[in-house]
């Protein structure tokens, strides 16, 4: 925060049920590095809404096996079970477990499908990605599919239940959780109640500069101020635009924690986070992200040595956020946790910080031996 990295920084996080921590810092608009000196600040609070940005996928994916635990589907179907058109230009291979594990083949989403206007036209985005050729053989080494993935499986979720992604979320999850946010997308009065976000430190560059522009498909600021954009903001994106306060992101992660049940509310069967938290891929290169992830089905997922949650983590789950987001839980510690932030930021020394932060809680809260 002290080296303008981050505008705003917001974290909530959960000890055996119990919230431990809920603070902000920060503002939510007005400054950012590129804001005028006296441009108006608008502090953020721990009631203000951040983008989960690709955490999405996890909200997505859990309403996928959710599909499953009823018998709707199975996760080793293949998509074009329920949509016929998919299996155009060899798809028809690729099953829901393939998307779901960034093994679909499909990791690029074409310019046409990232325009902002099609995202009031979800029938033709489908139609787009019908028409996508995969570019390696499904069920292959992992290939992070940023957006993909997300609007496949959402259009899945719609035709065997009948509901959009949109009333699913609300009806099994967000409603009975008792949650007045956590949605995809926010209606239009309360985009004032959104951080922005806001490009940070030094530019990516060469490499660097490639894979986000391979993986996410623009330029660093011209994708921050897509994010920015009230198309965006106001869109459902299923795998990258639940807006929410940190401590009902952290209350998803902990009704995870909670073997799917919280404050007396029933949500998924254990069995079904199980499988969702199972290990998919351990050992591999992420052919788009460039660096080695242990996949779920939904998750990335934690290491014995290190990962995004920390050192010794083998047992915990969540997703990271457009660099520097992240939700997760850790049943060894019995903990769930959201750390938001505005600042978007791809190479800078002064990440270590942001590490830190985790290292800092998995130091401070030891593992319940029983558990190991």
């Amino acid at each position: 925060y002290e080296a303008r990295i981050y505008p705003a920084i917001a974290i909530c996080l959960r000890r055996r049920g119990e919230i431990i921590l809920d603070r902000s810092i920060g503002h939510a608009r007005g400054n950012a590095p590129d804001d005028a000196e006296d441009a108006p600040k608008e502090l953020a609070t721990p009631d203000t809404l951040y983008n989960f940005f690709s955490g999405s996928k996890a909200v997505t994916a859990m309403l996928v096996h959710l599909c499953h635990e009823r018998e709707l589907l199975h996760v080793d179907e293949p998509v074009s079970t329920f949509i016929p058109e998919f299996a155009r230009k060899r798809k028809h291979r690729i099953t829901i477990r393939d998307v779901l594990c960034h093994r679909a083949g499909i990791p690029l989403a074409p310019k046409e499908v990232l325009d902002l206007d099609l995202l009031a036209r979800p029938d033709e985005i489908i139609e787009r990605l019908c028409d996508l050729e995969p570019i390696a053989q499904p069920g292959g080494n992992p290939a992070y599919h940023a957006v993909t993935g997300g609007f496949v499986l959402a259009e899945v979720i719609r035709r065997v239940t009948g509901r959009d992604v949109q009333t699913f979320l609300n009806d099994e999850v967000r409603a009975p959780l008792g949650m007045q946010s956590f949605a995809f997308g926010v209606p239009k009065e309360r985009l004032g109640d959104c951080a922005v976000d806001a490009a940070t430190g030094p530019l990516p560059f060469g490499p660097h500069k490639y894979l986000l522009e391979r993986a996410l498909g623009f330029p660093m600021l011209e994708l921050v101020a897509t994010t920015n954009d009230e198309r965006f903001r106001t869109g459902v994106v299923p795998a990258g635009n639940i807006f929410s306060t940190p401590e009902e992101i952290g209350r998803f992660f902990e009704t995870l924690n909670c073997g799917g049940t919280y404050d007396g509310k029933h949500i998924f069967a254990a069995r079904t986070i199980q499988r969702a938290t199972e290990p998919q891929i351990a050992n591999k290169i992420d052919r788009v992200l460039m660096m080695p992830i242990v996949y779920s089905m939904g998750f990335m997922l934690g290491h014995p040595i290190f990962s995004f949650f920390g050192p010794r983590t083998p047992k915990a789950f969540g997703h990271l956020g457009f660099m520097n987001s992240l939700g997760w839980a850790d049943p060894e510690r019995d903990i769930s946790c959201a750390l938001m932030t505005t600042g978007k930021v791809l190479l800078t020394s002064r990440l270590v910080y942001w590490f830190d932060i985790m290292r800092t809680i998995c130091t401070r809260i030891p593992r319940d031996r029983a558990e190991v």
